[in-house]
């Protein structure tokens, strides 16, 4: 699928050359309970925009149809993913855009994690969301680290335990990076609500691929 033609207004702090420097002095780490943590770090990625403007045009999106109560629906966002190739990560994500492929060494360096897969989710409009969930594969791990990086317009992040229960919101701007850790994919679940009005946002999150079972 071609890069949507949408209307984004670069920020005065985001925009500007995507620079080879990340920041972690503004991290702030939130315990959770049950085991589950996340960091939030503003205004970790500088030139986030361009990095942003980048990849509108030269990701090949996808809009993947998935089971949900016994029947195909199409996921209400665009979708981009590398990870699923055999062999060592450096091959796993040979074909992930170089600027996101070199964000890996500075969150492993951190998180000793070892990501190497990439996904990247494109919100058009306000209309486009993700519901409630843990990480598919990450929620069968006893713990686990996924980060995310917002790109683009503001857009709110929610957490909440799973099941249900009060929720946490998160205003996520271009540049800020939000890492779950310990539990939380298992103990917590997140997502991105539809809004009334949004401007285009992608998040391009960083995991330690888990194949499915069997």
């Amino acid at each position: 699928m071609d890069a949507p033609g949408l209307p984004f207004q670069p920020s005065l702090l985001a925009d500007g050359p995507l620079g080879p420097e990340v920041d972690f002095s503004s991290a702030r780490r939130v315990e959770l309970g049950r085991g589950a943590w996340v960091d939030l770090v503003p205004g970790w990625l500088s030139g986030a925009d361009t990095l942003f403007t980048s990849l509108l045009r030269s990701v090949s999106w996808q809009q993947r149809q998935v089971p949900m109560y016994g029947r195909m629906v199409t996921e209400p966002r665009l979708h981009a993913w590398w990870g699923d190739e055999d062999g060592p990560p450096a091959e796993r994500l040979a074909r992930a855009p170089e600027a996101l492929r070199g964000l890996v060494a500075p969150l492993d360096t951190r998180y000793h994690r070892g990501f190497d897969a990439i996904g990247l989710n494109l919100y058009r409009t306000g209309r486009d969301s993700v519901a409630w969930h843990g990480d598919r594969y990450e929620r069968t791990r006893a713990v686990t680290t996924v980060a995310v990086l917002s790109l683009g317009s503001p857009r709110r992040f929610l957490l909440r335990p799973a099941g249900g229960g009060r929720s946490r919101s998160v205003e996520m701007f271009s540049g800020d990076l939000l890492v779950m850790g310990g539990t939380c994919q298992r103990t917590w679940q997140h997502c991105v609500p539809k809004v009334a009005r949004a401007g285009p946002r992608m998040s391009a999150t960083f995991r330690r691929r888990v194949r499915p079972s069997g």
